[in-house]
Order: C-alpha cells, then sequence, then structure tokens
C-alpha cells in the first residue's frame, strides 16, 4: 500500500511534465509557423512594410515641415505688405469681386427626359458653371431649380461636396414657383425676341437638357406655357456658327459672365465658344462658306465610294481572301 502511494506523486510529476514539454513545442512549432509566413512575403510585399513603416516614423517630421511652410508664407505675406506689394492670390481676388444682382437660373426640370449618361454630362457642365462664377469679377446669383431625381443622386455619388458650394441656391421647386413671372427671361435659341442688354433686376433662365437635338424647341415651348418672356443671346448678329445656334449650358452662362466683365457682346462670344463649333466673326464667314461646300462635295464623293465599295463586295463574295481584304480596306478608308 504504501508503494502505491509513493508512486502516485511520481506519476503526477511525470504528468506535468510531458504536459510542459507539450506546450514548449507548440510554442516552437507557432513560431516556426508566424517566422515562416515572414519568410514567404515577396520581396514586392517586404519593400512595401519597409516603406509603411517609414512613413508612419516620419508623420511628425512632415507634420512640422508643413508648419514651417505654412510660417513662412505667412511671413512673405507680410513683408509684401510692408514694401507695398498688393498679393494676388486667390483670397485677394474674391474679396475684390463686385457681386452682381442679375440671377442666373438652371431649370433642372428635364430630368426625365435624359438618359443617365447625359444627365452626368449635365452635372459637369453645372460643375463649370459653378467654377467660373466663384473666379469672375462680377459673380451672379446662382440658382439650381427643380434640383433632384437623377441629378441630384449623380451629385450624392460623383461630387458630395455640392452640399458645402457657396453662392449656389438649391431649390426643390420650379423657378416660376419661387420668383416672380414678371422678373423671369426664358433664354432659348428658339425665341423670335434678340436679347441686347442685361437687366440686373431679372432672372435669366438656361434649360438644363442635354439631349443632342431630341427635343428641339422645348425650352420656347416651356416659356410660352408659362406666359413668361423669352429671348434668345444675340449671337447671329456676331457670330456664324457650322452648327445649330445651341450652346450647352455652361458656354451660356459663361457667356453672360463674360458680357457683365466686358460689356461686349462679340468679345464675350468669342472669349467663350469652342473652336469645335467653327464660330467666325460675321462678315468672314463666305470663306468658310466655300470650304465648306468644298468639304460637302468631298462628302459625297466618299459616300458614292462608299456604295461602290460596298456593291464590289458584295459582287465578289465568291472570289478568293486577298480581294475581299482589299475591298474591306478600302471600305474602311472610304468611311
Amino acid at each position: 500500500m504504501a508503494t502505491d502511494m509513493a508512486d502516485t506523486p511520481a506519476v503526477q510529476e511525470s504528468s506535468h511534465e510531458s504536459a510542459n514539454n507539450e506546450n514548449e513545442s507548440a510554442k516552437d512549432e507557432n513560431e516556426t509557423v508566424l517566422t515562416g509566413e515572414t519568410e514567404t512575403l515577396s520581396k514586392r510585399q517586404r519593400k512595401r512594410l519597409l516603406k509603411n513603416q517609414q512613413w508612419e516614423e516620419q508623420r511628425e517630421l512632415r507634420k512640422q515641415k508643413r508648419k514651417e511652410r505654412k510660417q513662412q508664407r505667412k511671413l512673405e505675406r507680410q513683408a509684401q505688405a510692408e514694401d507695398g506689394v498688393e498679393w494676388t492670390g486667390k483670397k485677394r481676388l474674391r474679396r475684390s469681386a463686385e457681386p452682381s444682382s442679375l440671377r442666373l437660373v438652371v431649370d433642372c426640370s428635364f430630368d426625365n427626359l435624359m438618359v443617365l449618361k447625359d444627365v452626368k454630362k449635365l452635372h459637369k457642365q453645372i460643375q463649370r458653371c459653378y467654377a467660373e462664377n466663384r473666379r469672375t469679377l462680377h459673380p451672379v446669383q446662382f440658382y439650381l431649380t427643380s434640383h433632384g431625381g437623377q441629378l441630384k443622386q449623380v451629385m450624392d455619388e460623383i461630387n458630395k461636396g455640392w452640399v458645402n458650394w457657396k453662392d449656389v441656391h438649391f431649390k426643390p421647386d420650379a423657378f416660376h414657383e419661387i420668383m416672380k413671372k414678371e422678373e423671369l427671361v426664358y433664354l432659348t435659341s428658339d425665341s423670335p425676341n434678340v436679347l441686347q442688354e442685361l437687366d440686373e433686376n431679372k432672372a435669366y433662365v438656361i434649360g438644363g437638357l442635354v439631349d443632342h437635338n431630341h427635343h428641339k424647341g422645348i425650352t420656347f415651348d416651356r416659356a410660352q406655357e408659362l406666359g413668361i418672356a423669352h429671348a434668345q443671346l444675340p449671337l447671329g448678329s456676331f457670330v456664324k456658327m457650322n452648327s445649330r445656334k445651341v450652346l450647352a449650358v455652361n458656354h451660356v452662362f459663361e457667356i453672360i459672365l463674360a458680357f457683365l466683365e466686358k460689356q461686349d457682346w462679340k468679345e464675350a462670344f468669342f472669349t467663350v465658344l469652342p473652336q469645335r463649333k467653327g464660330a467666325v466673326p460675321v462678315g468672314q464667314e463666305n470663306n468658310d462658306e466655300e470650304d465648306s461646300d468644298e468639304d460637302s462635295d468631298t462628302e459625297h464623293s466618299l459616300s458614292e465610294k462608299r456604295t461602290d465599295s460596298k456593291d464590289q463586295s458584295e459582287s465578289k463574295q465568291e472570289e478568293h481572301k486577298p480581294v475581299l481584304n482589299h475591298s474591306d480596306s478600302s471600305e474602311r478608308n472610304a468611311a
């Protein structure tokens, strides 16, 4: 009996030792696994880890350098002010601007007539209007009315910062519901009335529509339905264009901003209009018309070649392959 009791502690000690050995063995295996994972990192991954580590270590140094640069710029501005040199930074330009009481309204009520791709284009045009109005010397009172639908959704997804835009009035209501009808003038190229001067007590409405001429006359019809004044910019008096006199929203917006600054329609038009519109001063269009006729003849000739090539291709379907390739090549060149 005594022998059995004497043997029991020895057995327990042995079990404890084996347990400890198992724990140490498992620990060694874990360390080996971790080491193995580190060793399996690619050269690029190790380089990235090292770069991130260095970036974190230099965070305070970068912060200190930014403070020093900021202080240096402040000292430079103070020195310029003491020397009587005017600082022409963006903030100074903005303070020296003289806001106009004229209101420019983008009517966004045509949202349901556009596909998503065109709504995104309208959004970019509105962004351009906002940027130009912020930097001009005579910023207007900028309104976006009937703001909602696809346009608002696109702005929320692509440009969430629009909610912080300054000097822009976002209105979910229609423009004629928030402004007096006698103050409204709808700008539309289909109007028989030609705008000669800008009245700063008026609100000029621009149709917020990108439709590739699928809805011709829709803004003019809208103005007539609402019983409000309408007019077109005096484009035809100063500019000859190869295309229709339908301008993008931002072009109309920028032309009006340019006129407020220059007080000259011709200069405003040629400052803003893109070259692809083929705009030339009235009186110089004769040469362009001759060129246009030549282009038309050339286009007609190319069209005939395209037709001949197509007929030849159909008549030679059973001929050998090189002939077919030659016909395909001529058709591509004609196009």
